[in-house]
């Protein structure tokens, strides 16, 4: 059994990896696609868009119609939830991963509110 200056020990550590992982969420990316692809979204681990690709066959030249301008709103809010569902994943495991070992398998300790 952990004396509790050991415990308080960990905890200190566990919260300096923690911070570092946080700040480094930045470079964890996740891509979400939706329409068979044409519409691409990457976003970080902190949640920020950082790229929308729109293949050019859905973007025709000339006035498009509001029901494809409908289309194509739909496509991009579908990618971007599907990459942002994917990226806190990732996520959840980057900052599983930087306090391994350093915390006892406590039944109901959740790190998904550390994010």
């Amino acid at each position: 059994m952990m004396n509790m200056m050991d415990m308080f020990g960990k905890m200190k550590e566990v919260q300096s990896r923690m911070k570092d992982a946080q700040q480094n969420l930045s470079a964890v990316t996740e891509t979400g696609d939706a329409g068979a692809g044409m519409v691409k979204v990457t976003v970080n681990g902190l949640k920020n868009v950082l790229s929308i690709e729109i293949d050019p066959d859905l973007i025709k030249s000339g006035a498009t119609s509001a029901e494809d301008r409908e289309m194509l709103q739909d496509l991009i809010v579908a990618a971007t939830n599907k990459a942002i569902g994917a990226v806190e994943t990732k996520a959840r495991e980057h900052l599983r991963q930087a306090t391994e070992g350093l915390l006892p398998n406590i039944p109901g300790l959740n790190l998904d509110g550390l994010m």
